[in-house]
Protein backbone atom coordinates (compact mmCIF):
# COMPACT_ATOMS: atom_id res chain seq x y z
CA UNK A 1 0.00 0.00 0.00
CA UNK A 2 1.59 3.40 -1.72
CA UNK A 3 1.95 6.38 0.90
CA UNK A 4 -0.93 8.21 -1.18
CA UNK A 5 -2.97 5.51 -1.40
CA UNK A 6 -6.78 6.80 -0.20
CA UNK A 7 -5.47 10.34 -0.14
CA UNK A 8 -8.22 12.51 -2.51
CA UNK A 9 -6.63 15.03 -4.52
CA UNK A 10 -8.62 17.60 -7.16
CA UNK A 11 -6.94 19.46 -10.09
CA UNK A 12 -8.05 22.85 -11.02
CA UNK A 13 -6.82 24.30 -14.58
CA UNK A 14 -8.27 26.26 -17.54
CA UNK A 15 -6.04 24.35 -19.84
CA UNK A 16 -8.07 21.33 -20.45
CA UNK A 17 -4.32 19.27 -21.96
CA UNK A 18 -3.01 20.68 -18.89
CA UNK A 19 -5.24 19.48 -15.90
CA UNK A 20 -5.45 16.13 -17.94
CA UNK A 21 -2.43 15.62 -17.88
CA UNK A 22 -1.87 16.54 -13.93
CA UNK A 23 -4.65 14.50 -13.15
CA UNK A 24 -3.73 11.09 -14.81
CA UNK A 25 0.07 11.54 -13.52
CA UNK A 26 -1.77 11.99 -10.38
CA UNK A 27 -3.94 9.02 -10.74
CA UNK A 28 -1.56 6.75 -12.29
CA UNK A 29 0.88 7.60 -8.97
CA UNK A 30 -1.67 6.31 -6.81
CA UNK A 31 -4.02 9.25 -5.71
CA UNK A 32 -7.25 9.38 -6.03
CA UNK A 33 -8.57 12.00 -8.08
CA UNK A 34 -11.57 13.08 -6.71
CA UNK A 35 -12.94 15.60 -9.38
CA UNK A 36 -11.50 18.69 -11.79
CA UNK A 37 -12.71 21.56 -12.78
CA UNK A 38 -11.67 24.65 -15.32
CA UNK A 39 -12.87 27.38 -13.86
CA UNK A 40 -13.52 29.31 -10.20
CA UNK A 41 -16.89 28.80 -9.65
CA UNK A 42 -16.83 25.28 -11.10
CA UNK A 43 -13.66 25.05 -8.54
CA UNK A 44 -15.62 25.82 -5.60
CA UNK A 45 -19.05 23.58 -6.50
CA UNK A 46 -16.99 20.46 -7.11
CA UNK A 47 -14.52 20.90 -4.45
CA UNK A 48 -17.61 21.27 -1.84
CA UNK A 49 -19.36 18.60 -3.65
CA UNK A 50 -16.17 16.16 -3.33
CA UNK A 51 -14.14 17.20 -0.02
CA UNK A 52 -10.76 16.71 -1.66
CA UNK A 53 -7.81 16.49 0.90
CA UNK A 54 -5.31 18.13 -1.29
CA UNK A 55 -5.90 20.80 -3.92
CA UNK A 56 -3.82 21.82 -6.99
CA UNK A 57 -5.13 24.99 -8.06
CA UNK A 58 -3.93 27.41 -10.83
CA UNK A 59 -4.21 30.90 -10.18
CA UNK A 60 -5.79 32.38 -13.35
CA UNK A 61 -9.02 30.97 -13.57
CA UNK A 62 -12.05 32.49 -15.28
CA UNK A 63 -15.01 33.36 -13.16
CA UNK A 64 -13.19 33.48 -9.98
CA UNK A 65 -9.48 33.86 -9.52
CA UNK A 66 -7.41 31.02 -7.89
CA UNK A 67 -7.18 32.93 -4.81
CA UNK A 68 -10.78 33.56 -4.06
CA UNK A 69 -11.01 29.90 -4.90
CA UNK A 70 -8.40 29.38 -2.01
CA UNK A 71 -10.01 31.88 0.26
CA UNK A 72 -13.72 30.18 0.06
CA UNK A 73 -12.70 26.74 0.15
CA UNK A 74 -9.91 27.11 3.20
CA UNK A 75 -12.53 29.57 5.25
CA UNK A 76 -15.01 26.76 4.71
CA UNK A 77 -12.87 23.75 5.79
CA UNK A 78 -9.47 24.88 7.15
CA UNK A 79 -8.50 20.99 6.99
CA UNK A 80 -8.16 21.39 3.45
CA UNK A 81 -4.77 21.60 1.77
CA UNK A 82 -4.61 23.84 -1.01
CA UNK A 83 -1.02 23.57 -3.72
CA UNK A 84 -0.71 26.30 -6.12
CA UNK A 85 0.84 25.25 -8.82
CA UNK A 86 1.08 28.18 -11.28
CA UNK A 87 3.06 29.44 -14.43
CA UNK A 88 4.37 32.70 -12.34
CA UNK A 89 7.29 32.92 -9.77
CA UNK A 90 5.59 37.05 -9.37
CA UNK A 91 6.53 37.44 -5.30
CA UNK A 92 3.27 39.16 -5.51
CA UNK A 93 1.63 36.21 -7.06
CA UNK A 94 3.11 33.95 -4.17
CA UNK A 95 2.88 36.27 -1.52
CA UNK A 96 -0.91 36.55 -2.22
CA UNK A 97 -1.56 32.83 -2.45
CA UNK A 98 -0.36 32.12 0.98
CA UNK A 99 -2.47 34.87 2.26
CA UNK A 100 -5.56 33.15 1.26
CA UNK A 101 -4.69 30.00 2.80
CA UNK A 102 -2.42 27.60 0.23
CA UNK A 103 -0.11 25.69 1.87
CA UNK A 104 2.79 25.32 -1.06
CA UNK A 105 3.59 27.16 -4.44
CA UNK A 106 5.15 25.03 -7.04
CA UNK A 107 5.92 26.56 -10.65
CA UNK A 108 4.48 24.79 -13.30
CA UNK A 109 8.67 24.14 -14.36
CA UNK A 110 8.74 21.41 -12.34
CA UNK A 111 8.93 17.77 -13.14
CA UNK A 112 6.67 15.31 -12.52
CA UNK A 113 8.23 13.83 -9.76
CA UNK A 114 8.82 17.37 -8.09
CA UNK A 115 4.46 17.56 -8.00
CA UNK A 116 3.57 14.13 -7.06
CA UNK A 117 6.55 14.70 -3.70
CA UNK A 118 4.90 17.86 -3.57
CA UNK A 119 1.07 16.85 -3.21
CA UNK A 120 2.13 14.05 -0.80
CA UNK A 121 3.70 16.68 1.22
CA UNK A 122 1.16 19.13 1.63
CA UNK A 123 -1.43 16.03 2.16
CA UNK A 124 1.06 15.61 5.10
CA UNK A 125 0.90 18.94 6.34
CA UNK A 126 4.27 20.37 5.01
CA UNK A 127 4.37 24.01 3.67
CA UNK A 128 5.99 23.18 0.14
CA UNK A 129 7.42 25.83 -2.23
CA UNK A 130 9.52 26.06 -5.54
CA UNK A 131 13.36 26.77 -4.24
CA UNK A 132 13.91 30.05 -3.78
CA UNK A 133 10.15 31.41 -2.56
CA UNK A 134 10.86 29.72 0.76
CA UNK A 135 13.16 32.50 2.01
CA UNK A 136 10.38 34.62 0.58
CA UNK A 137 7.12 33.02 2.53
CA UNK A 138 9.35 33.48 5.67
CA UNK A 139 10.07 36.58 5.22
CA UNK A 140 5.80 37.51 4.83
CA UNK A 141 5.71 35.56 8.10
CA UNK A 142 8.13 38.19 9.81
CA UNK A 143 6.40 40.88 8.52
CA UNK A 144 3.06 39.73 9.39
CA UNK A 145 3.99 39.46 12.87
CA UNK A 146 4.38 43.37 13.10
CA UNK A 147 0.86 43.63 13.18
CA UNK A 148 -1.59 42.69 15.58
CA UNK A 149 -2.77 38.93 16.11
CA UNK A 150 -6.11 37.73 16.98
CA UNK A 151 -4.60 35.29 19.14
CA UNK A 152 -5.17 35.11 22.60
CA UNK A 153 -3.06 32.27 23.64
CA UNK A 154 -1.02 34.27 26.46
CA UNK A 155 -3.97 35.63 28.44
CA UNK A 156 -5.12 33.94 31.92
CA UNK A 157 -6.57 30.44 31.62
CA UNK A 158 -5.63 29.67 27.98
CA UNK A 159 -4.11 26.07 26.53
CA UNK A 160 -0.57 25.45 28.19
CA UNK A 161 1.87 23.63 25.40
CA UNK A 162 4.20 21.29 26.58
CA UNK A 163 7.92 21.30 25.87
CA UNK A 164 7.89 19.40 23.03
CA UNK A 165 5.23 21.39 21.92
CA UNK A 166 7.04 24.32 22.03
CA UNK A 167 10.05 22.85 21.20
CA UNK A 168 8.26 21.37 17.44
CA UNK A 169 6.72 25.24 17.20
CA UNK A 170 9.98 26.65 17.77
CA UNK A 171 11.08 24.59 14.82
CA UNK A 172 8.68 25.37 12.26
CA UNK A 173 8.79 28.45 12.93
CA UNK A 174 12.30 28.49 11.42
CA UNK A 175 10.83 27.43 8.28
CA UNK A 176 12.08 23.64 8.95
CA UNK A 177 9.76 21.15 6.91
CA UNK A 178 7.57 18.34 9.45
CA UNK A 179 10.72 15.67 8.09
CA UNK A 180 13.48 18.05 8.89
CA UNK A 181 11.91 18.47 12.92
CA UNK A 182 11.67 14.67 12.70
CA UNK A 183 15.74 14.11 11.68
CA UNK A 184 16.28 17.00 14.13
CA UNK A 185 14.46 15.75 17.00
CA UNK A 186 14.68 12.31 16.20
CA UNK A 187 10.86 11.32 16.50
CA UNK A 188 8.36 10.60 13.73
CA UNK A 189 7.00 12.34 10.83
CA UNK A 190 3.99 11.18 12.11
CA UNK A 191 4.79 12.38 15.61
CA UNK A 192 5.37 15.59 14.43
CA UNK A 193 2.13 16.01 13.11
CA UNK A 194 0.15 15.10 15.86
CA UNK A 195 2.56 17.93 18.01
CA UNK A 196 1.46 20.85 15.33
CA UNK A 197 -2.21 19.53 15.01
CA UNK A 198 -2.79 19.74 18.92
CA UNK A 199 -0.69 22.91 19.12
CA UNK A 200 -3.15 24.58 16.85
CA UNK A 201 -6.32 22.95 18.57
CA UNK A 202 -4.45 24.69 21.57
CA UNK A 203 -4.35 27.54 20.47
CA UNK A 204 -7.22 27.83 17.71
CA UNK A 205 -5.35 28.58 15.17
CA UNK A 206 -6.17 26.83 11.81
CA UNK A 207 -2.82 26.08 10.25
CA UNK A 208 0.55 26.84 9.45
CA UNK A 209 0.81 30.37 7.95
CA UNK A 210 -1.41 31.32 11.62
CA UNK A 211 0.80 28.93 14.03
CA UNK A 212 4.59 30.59 12.22
CA UNK A 213 2.46 34.00 12.65
CA UNK A 214 2.34 32.86 16.30
CA UNK A 215 5.75 31.98 17.22
CA UNK A 216 7.72 34.68 15.59
CA UNK A 217 5.59 37.14 17.48
CA UNK A 218 6.47 35.40 20.35
CA UNK A 219 10.41 35.03 19.40
CA UNK A 220 10.18 31.64 19.49
CA UNK A 221 12.06 32.08 15.71
CA UNK A 222 15.19 33.46 17.26
CA UNK A 223 18.02 31.48 18.99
Amino acid sequence: MTEQTGLKVMVVDDHPMWRDAVARDLAEAGFEVVATAGDGLQAVRRAQAASPDVLVLDLNLPGLPGVRVCQELVGANPALRVLVLSASGEHADVLEAVKSGATGYLLKSASTEELLDAVRRTAAGDAVFTPGLAGLVLGEYRRLATEPAPATADEPGAPRLTERETEVLRLVAKGLSYKQIAERLVISHRTVQNHVQNTLGKLQLHNRVELVRYAIERGLDED
